[in-house]
């Protein structure tokens, strides 16, 4: 249940952590999801690890500069011709296409609200082998003031269909094509996308948060197929965490 061999353009298939400490962040998330890593030398002393569970690829982290947040990654049939539509819509372009050596081809946008977001053309990598299942990405939101302009943007360059969910606070899910694809969360501040990975009990990982040295900023919160939580890892990366009752492909 949950594995993948390939995406259909549109997808959120891939979500990376860039951390001030990654040795730190490892044991944080190991804890919490039972992560196992392969680490990959990237040139000039950095280290791409890439987080698995049950022998699968689901996430990957890697030190940098940066303050540390998480990356996601929409899959694209051609990330040269996504970055000329998504320059026309508005978008400023972050990263102009290039290889990932032979795993694919990747750009990085700021959609018009200033949310960053990867894009990937697989080559060798497809993005993430387990999805919807705990330790693997469950979900992924945009939270925007501005999701009206949010919801144009992603329509005309992905045709998603974005949708407010009645009594739901504003909150909007994304379809690609058929398959719910996200959502888009109305929330003052800056605009950002944030991964959410599965888990067996919200409940439990509150529980133990503070002691791993993470910390809760909402929930737990109830969604139609369970809970949810968004918590600060302990170097500061926002991320949520996703019970379900209905895991499934």
């Amino acid at each position: 249940m949950g594995e993948r061999t390939s995406y259909a353009p549109g997808t959120l298939s891939w979500t990376e952590l860039l951390t001030s400490d990654a040795d730190a962040a490892k044991a944080f998330y190991t804890e919490l999801f039972g992560w196992s890593y392969d680490d990959r030398p990237i040139g000039d002393g950095m280290v791409y690890s890439m987080a698995q569970r049950d022998g699968k690829s689901v996430a990957a982290l890697y030190q940098s500069q940066d303050p540390p947040h998480w990356n996601c990654y929409v899959t694209v049939e051609s990330v040269d011709e996504t970055v000329e539509a998504a320059r026309g819509l508005g978008a400023q372009i972050l990263a102009e296409p290039f290889d990932v050596m032979t795993a694919g081809r990747s750009a990085a946008i700021a959609d018009p609200t200033g949310a960053v977001l990867y894009l990937w053309e697989a080559g060798d990598n497809i993005g993430a082998y387990l999805v919807n299942q705990p330790g693997a990405m469950a979900w992924n939101d945009l939270v925007t003031a501005k999701p009206d302009a949010a919801a144009d943007f992603y329509g005309a360059l992905f045709g998603w269909t974005v949708e407010e969910i009645p009594n739901a606070g504003g909150y909007r899910s994304i379809k690609n094509g058929e398959r719910t694809n996200g959502g888009v969360m109305p929330l003052d501040g800056p605009s950002a996308w944030m991964p959410y990975f599965g888990h067996e009990s919200v409940d439990a990982v509150i529980e133990r948060i503070d002691g791993l040295g993470g910390k809760l900023m909402t929930g737990p919160l109830p969604v139609p197929s369970g809970q949810f939580a968004v918590f600060l890892d302990p170097q500061g990366a926002v991320f949520g965490v996703l019970e379900s009752n209905a895991y499934d492909d």
